[in-house]
């Protein structure tokens, strides 16, 4: 009565697959490259507006925790911007350090976990730093 189907069905898996895969802690190294790359292009663009020792020892530590975690390939640089209020960058970096310091946990990353939190203090202090004289002068 009905007749037999002869071919496979477009919806059913192969067996093998053809594509590779990849395993957690390789997708865990690409996360988390990706989050310090981000957070170095943001430190390359507040040291135009603010540069210091400080701001160039963290981004010469990102590009090398960037370069380990892509097999030595060293980042693209950006150069460093114009930017009149480095606030938003400064808030732009902490959440891109705190994404980065959860990644890295979660791969047992110790030493990019330690830049991770760092970057954080150091964003945290730099946006409370213009606060505090005005709310000295408020509370007169």
């Amino acid at each position: 009565m009905y007749e037999p189907i002869r071919t496979k069905s477009v919806h059913s898996t192969p067996a093998a697959s053809d594509f590779p895969h990849r395993s957690r802690e390789e997708e865990l190294d690409i996360q988390l490259a990706g989050h310090l790359a981000a957070l170095l292009a943001v430190t390359d663009e507040l040291r135009g507006p603010a540069p210091g020792p400080e701001l160039d020892a963290a981004a010469e530590r990102l590009s090398a925790a960037v370069s380990r975690l892509r097999g030595g390939r060293p980042p693209v640089r950006a150069v460093p911007g114009a930017a009149a209020d480095p606030a938003p960058l400064h808030r732009r970096a902490h959440t891109l350090a705190g994404r980065a310091l959860i990644v890295a946990a979660s791969r047992a990353d110790t030493a990019a976990a330690i830049l991770a939190a760092e970057r954080m203090e150091a964003h945290t202090a730099a946006l409370a730093a213009p606060a505090a004289p005005r709310e000295l002068s408020a509370a007169r």
